[in-house]
């Protein structure tokens, strides 16, 4: 068992700056139908085909592009009613993060993964706001070219960490006003924040005022360096401020997929933030899901990540189900997945 009062008065102080500053900051561009989105022109300098395709890919794929080919529009019924339900079930305005508002100092919480431990937690708003970017790491979006749109909303969500910097940033973007950071990130790179730290400041700087998003409490390893990271950046001054996930919201989250058909030992990042993306905004756009090693339009090999091929624990997420199930939500007007190039006014 972890008590809240060893979090310190510090942390209060981050929560709450936390919970200001997303809330203020969180206003949504809606991405127009028809501003940026040609879903079946493949980038011009690969579009021969690749000598192998993964197995069972061409009759997956072409699956695929018959439910993505049909113009999106967005179907208000089938948006309030799934929402309505994810809502309900997750309650994710009032308990998706970890505020003193929704868990006084000396709360028990029990960690997501770990029931025979507890600790404490962190509220939104009861606000809707407009369009919500929640943007993956697949490989799809290299030379995607959607790194103007995604930089045209007014907040953009990433996911653990990823790099940003004048290579990627046509494609991916350089804003961000979320982004989820992995325990494991900093226990293997940056030695767990146990020694020297400026390194970790230095990636997690390219983040500017973000949010770092953290799941603390999802497992008793994950909570020292979590607090670690949060210490780290109101050491160092930084204009980021640390949130820790809510683990009854996590286990509520994964208990309503399980219901709906995702039965993976664990949500996948991308799909807890599309969730997340849902309870509280208007309009969902996601960009950079997509997992195959295959681009679905030309074929061609792609990496696991935009900037890498480290290949992701299959054992531990159902990728291809939660692809399918978030190509359902795109299909009924719910959310809208992207798959193709982005074309600004000036491609």
């Amino acid at each position: 068992m972890v008590k809240m009062a060893s979090c310190g008065g510090s942390f209060k102080t981050i929560t709450l700056l936390c919970l200001g500053s997303l809330l203020s900051s969180v206003t949504w561009y809606l991405i127009d139908e028809q501003s940026g989105l040609a879903s079946h022109k493949p980038p011009a300098q690969r579009k021969s085909s690749p000598s192998v395709l993964c197995k069972g890919c061409r009759a997956l794929i072409d699956d695929v592009l018959k439910r993505h080919s049909q113009k999106w529009e967005k179907n208000e019924e089938n948006y309030r009613n799934f929402t309505s339900r994810l809502s309900s079930s997750c309650r994710g305005f009032e308990k998706a993060i970890i505020t003193q508002a929704n868990t006084p100092v000396g709360t028990k919480i029990v960690y997501e993964a770990e029931s025979t431990k507890t600790l404490r937690e962190h509220p939104f708003s009861n606000k809707t706001f407009d369009t919500c970017a929640v943007v993956g790491n697949g490989g799809i979006l290299m030379d995607s070219g959607c790194g103007k749109m995604i930089d045209s909303t007014r907040f953009v969500m990433r996911c653990n960490l990823p790099p940003l910097n004048k290579e990627y940033s046509k494609d991916v973007g350089f804003r961000t006003d979320l982004v989820t950071a992995n325990p494991s990130i900093f226990n293997e790179k940056y030695n767990s924040l146990s020694g020297r730290r400026r390194g970790a400041m230095e990636r997690l700087q390219s983040y500017g005022k973000s949010l770092i998003l953290l799941p603390a409490f999802s497992f008793a390893m994950n909570t020292q360096v979590s607090l670690r990271v949060a210490y780290t950046l109101e050491d160092f001054g930084s204009p980021s401020h640390a949130v820790f996930f809510n683990p009854d919201y996590l286990r509520n989250l994964s208990q309503f997929w399980n219901t709906n058909g995702l039965k993976s030992r664990r949500l996948s990042t991308g799909v807890m933030m599309a969730s997340l993306a849902l309870e509280v905004c208007s309009n969902v756009h996601l960009y950079g899901f997509w997992p195959f090693s295959n681009h679905p339009h030309g074929l061609y090999a792609l990496t696991n990540h935009y900037y890498d091929d480290t290949k992701a624990k299959r054992w531990f997420h159902a990728m291809p189900v939660e692809f399918d199930l978030l190509l359902k939500l795109h299909s009924q007007g719910v959310l809208r997945l992207h798959l193709g190039r982005c074309l600004t006014d000036k491609s």
